[in-house]
């Protein structure tokens, strides 16, 4: 049997992805990494030889076979999503981007090599929709939706060498939906009834949706309900 890796998994998703696996029984072990979790454990996305020291655990085998990536930044206690041009602040931006683009590809730096060269595997990133271009019409958020556009095209990119080295590798994006965690708590106001999902059901939809997978599928962005999110 196959190991399974949740980044993110001291956040609402990641912990319920992680609980999910868990109950399902199908890896012989997994492994939760998060920013807030202790000792060997704890994981920080923007510090390279943090991801490195958890690669490095999972190294010692088994050989994963899924790889979740739940981490994200919409905001903390003193930034948030920009309403106007006037308000892009470069600390910020820089910010939104280690930890939405470059946190992701990192780990896939460190944790693809960990994974067989056949055979099915499975990377994958939390992404959103509002990091769609074509589906950009109303604009705003600017650091969130290029910060999430830049890791769409990071995993296209990575899925087509991850290709080179496994046929049968799949390395997606996903779009949650709104989900009723740290992340979304200002802004779930405006979420039409029905579609705020706790982080299990969530989790439960995610999972649903990487079962559905096939390697022709690798490079895209799919919503939770399965359906591919135009870049």
């Amino acid at each position: 049997m196959s190991a399974a890796v949740i980044i993110g998994a001291s956040g609402g998703i990641g912990g319920a992805i992680a609980d999910a696996l868990a109950e399902e029984g199908a890896f012989a072990q997994i492994h939760r990494f998060g920013r807030s979790l202790d000792s060997a454990a704890h994981i920080d996305i923007t510090d390279e030889a943090s991801i490195a020291a958890a690669a490095a655990i999972v190294a010692q085998g088994p050989a994963p076979t899924l790889v979740f990536v739940a981490t994200g930044i919409l905001h903390d206690a003193s930034s948030g999503p920009e309403k106007a041009l006037k308000e892009l602040d470069p600390a910020w931006l820089a910010q939104v981007y280690a930890v939405n683009a470059i946190g992701p590809a990192l780990i896939a730096k460190h944790f693809l090599p960990l994974m067989p060269k056949t055979g099915r595997t499975v990377f994958a990133a939390l992404s959103a929709r509002v990091g769609s271009i074509s589906d950009n019409r109303m604009g705003g958020w600017h650091g969130y939706r290029a910060s999430k556009a830049a890791l769409n095209q990071l995993i296209r990119t990575i899925a087509i060498e991850e290709r080179r080295r496994n046929s049968s590798s799949i390395v997606v994006a996903l779009h949650p939906g709104t989900v009723d965690t740290a992340l979304s708590k200002p802004f779930q106001g405006n979420v039409a009834p029905g579609h705020l999902f706790d982080a299990g059901r969530a989790a439960a939809q995610l999972l649903d949706v990487l079962d559905g997978l096939h390697p022709p599928d690798s490079g895209k962005l799919f919503a939770w309900d399965g359906v591919e999110v135009a870049p």
